[in-house]
């Protein structure tokens, strides 16, 4: 098989350096190149054959979170943002870039090289010791846009977690078995396949299939954007906490 073709994208040098060293030891990994800003990096990613690109948040001339969404829209690479600051919005912003992972640069050799395997192979990756706070913030700010209720507050106005579902979202939940829906609330609820399949008493290859076939059926790419469907959805509310053991939610 083709190795993966990686693009580093970094403003500091010696850490471009120190990933590309990183990566070198791997057959089945290549650096195709190495950039010092997210223009360069579209602009890398839409002349060259690019696999993965580790977008780095804070850049000159275009940030990571911009150039992801450019690279995301023309299709042209996936992404993984890398960044030294644990800070929630960075983490929202790129869940809502479309990156497909998000790892701190102080992150283990191998956990990046796995985060590269696993994003080029078409799986969603968020550092496990920032997964739950992704979530967590995710809910605050759809929490924060229904309190803002632009269809005007006032008597009769819907509550705060009753933000506005549109008809297909409506459509593409309603599609879901039951199961389905269960698994997709344990995957909001950052659970691993392996947790996943603890909670519901049933094998892991059984909640793969579920997940493949609820990701074909909501329409969205990975795990993350999932994340993503089930509070847009009404699916889980802000405010809601991770499944129990069945899948309910408990406050």
């Amino acid at each position: 098989m083709e190795p993966i073709r990686v693009l580093l994208a970094d403003d500091q040098a010696l850490v471009r350096a120190g990933f590309a060293m990183m990566l070198s030891v791997e057959e089945e990994i290549t650096v195709v190149g190495q950039v010092a800003n997210g223009l360069e990096a579209v602009d890398f990613a839409a002349a060259n054959p690019v696999d993965v690109i580790l977008m780095d948040v804070q850049m000159p001339v275009l940030d990571g979170i911009r150039a992801t969404e450019a690279v995301v829209q023309a299709g042209t690479a996936k992404v993984i943002i890398l960044t030294t600051f644990e800070r929630d919005d960075y983490l929202f912003d790129a869940i809502r870039s479309g990156a497909s992972g998000f790892l701190l640069k102080n992150a283990d050799p191998d956990d990046l090289v796995a985060a590269v395997h696993a994003v080029a192979g078409g799986h969603a990756l968020l550092a496990p010791e920032v997964t739950v706070r992704v979530i967590e913030r995710f809910a605050r700010q759809l929490g924060a846009e229904s309190s803002q209720n632009p269809s005007g507050a006032g008597p009769g106005a819907a509550p705060a977690a009753a933000r506005p579902v549109s008809p297909e979202q409506q459509k593409l939940l309603a599609s879901l078995t039951s199961r389905e829906r269960e698994v997709l609330v344990n995957v909001a609820a950052g659970c691993s396949n392996a947790e996943i399949a603890a909670r519901m008493f049933v094998a892991e290859a059984t909640v793969k299939t579920h997940v493949s076939n609820l990701l074909a059926k909501i329409q969205v790419r990975d795990r993350v954007q999932a994340v993503v469907f089930a509070y847009e959805s009404g699916l889980i509310l802000p405010g809601e906490s991770a499944a129990g053991p069945s899948g309910d939610r408990r406050p």
